[in-house]
């Protein structure tokens, strides 16, 4: 078998592939990347048993179809040093190997029969369908991700949360001391339906999807999903179990609002921050129209103190957050000024853009920490 194609276009591929894979595997052969001919496309696949991702390339020429795996590394970090030039593949299956030609050499790699592949996971003919677009995706996740548990107690926290109903598709992440959640009024569905996506698959897609027009396809049922956008398939188990009543959680009124630049406090917070106890705790007094940030860890005896203006229409508070928490929060949004909604030292703390984006109400939030006055 004899085939041709682009060396830049089969190392962004296999750099996109090469995500899925584990450094140890259960089976050697989910190592490889399996390469399938069929007439001018060259077909790609990648998978960690549990995750797979299946990709497509157009071939300049090839003789004949087929099929084989190859192992990941040793391919990969030859091809992905190439400026644009073509690379001939001949593979001679007698002998189980692939000579890539390029133009200043030649290497060779062996290479496995392709039906020792574990098969793609299979998404039931009832499954639920939700098509959205690209970048409405990808900056839910890129907001959401970071507030995901990492824990064995409650793995339903260890990924996002799609939760689909008439009015909106809610995008939801939580670790029982901060939430994020993201609602998607251009998604609905009369027929309620939902799903936990584990985390590597998440992180795969941030990693994959482009700031386009384009649209993502979900099929879904109640153990796997199936993903499609562009010439791209991921192809994932679920994590099955009841997510949390997330609603229950949020306040529905904090009368006490503060709007303050995102930036400015994100900067201040990033300052004061290192100057907290291992607890990363942060004290936040609010007053008239200055906030007050203060750490402090006698056990090295250094303190840190930052006063900012603000905009504030309740009464004078004392809060403590955890510092690190609070800057990954500010950090994914994208807003000039954020509101902090607030109600007293006891409860929750809402965060939400001063202006949502368009189609969309995002919201975070996180649980206070108690103060040593």
């Amino acid at each position: 078998m004899r085939f041709t194609l682009s060396s830049t276009a089969l190392s962004s591929k296999l750099i996109a592939l090469s995500r899925v894979i584990n450094s140890k595997n259960s089976l050697p052969i989910l190592s490889d990347f399996v390469f399938e001919v069929e007439g001018n496309t060259l077909k790609l696949t990648a998978s960690d048993s549990e995750n797979m991702i299946k990709t497509s390339v157009e071939l300049n020429e090839s003789d004949e179809d087929g099929s084989f795996a190859i192992g990941n590394h040793d391919l990969l970090e030859a091809v992905k040093g190439f400026s644009e030039q073509p690379l001939t593949f001949e593979v001679d299956r007698s002998s189980n190997l692939a000579k890539i030609v390029y133009q200043n050499g030649q290497f060779s790699l062996s290479i496995e029969s392709a039906d020792e592949f574990p098969q793609a996971l299979q998404v039931g003919e009832g499954a639920s369908t939700i098509t959205i677009g690209s970048d409405l995706l990808g900056d839910c996740i890129n907001r959401s991700i970071f507030a995901t548990a990492q824990g064995e107690l409650r793995p339903v926290m260890n990924g996002l949360y799609f939760d689909l109903t008439p009015e909106c598709l809610s995008i939801v992440a939580t670790d029982s001391q901060r939430l994020v959640r993201n609602k998607v009024f251009a998604v609905s569905s009369d027929v309620p339906a939902s799903f936990i996506l584990p985390k590597k698959p998440a992180t795969l897609l941030k990693n994959m999807l482009g700031k386009d027009v384009s649209e993502v396809t979900i099929r879904f049922d109640e153990r796997n999903a199936e993903i499609t956008f562009d010439d791209c398939i991921i192809i994932c188990r679920l994590i099955e179990g009841r997510y949390p009543n997330y609603n229950a959680v949020i306040p529905l009124n904090n009368p006490n609002h503060l709007t303050v630049d995102r930036v400015a406090l994100l900067s201040a917070l990033r300052r004061v921050q290192p100057f907290a106890s291992s607890s990363n705790l942060v004290r936040f007094h609010i007053e008239n129209s200055v906030l007050q940030l203060d750490a402090e860890d006698y056990d090295f005896s250094k303190t840190a103190t930052e006063r900012m203006a603000c905009d504030y229409n309740g009464l004078p508070m004392s809060i403590g957050f955890n510092g690190s928490s609070f800057i990954d929060m500010l950090s994914n949004f994208e807003c000039q000024d954020i509101v902090i909604q607030l109600a007293d030292p006891s409860r929750s703390g809402v965060l939400v853009p001063s202006e949502q984006p368009e189609g969309q109400d995002v919201l975070m939030l996180l649980m206070p920490m108690l103060l040593n006055e």
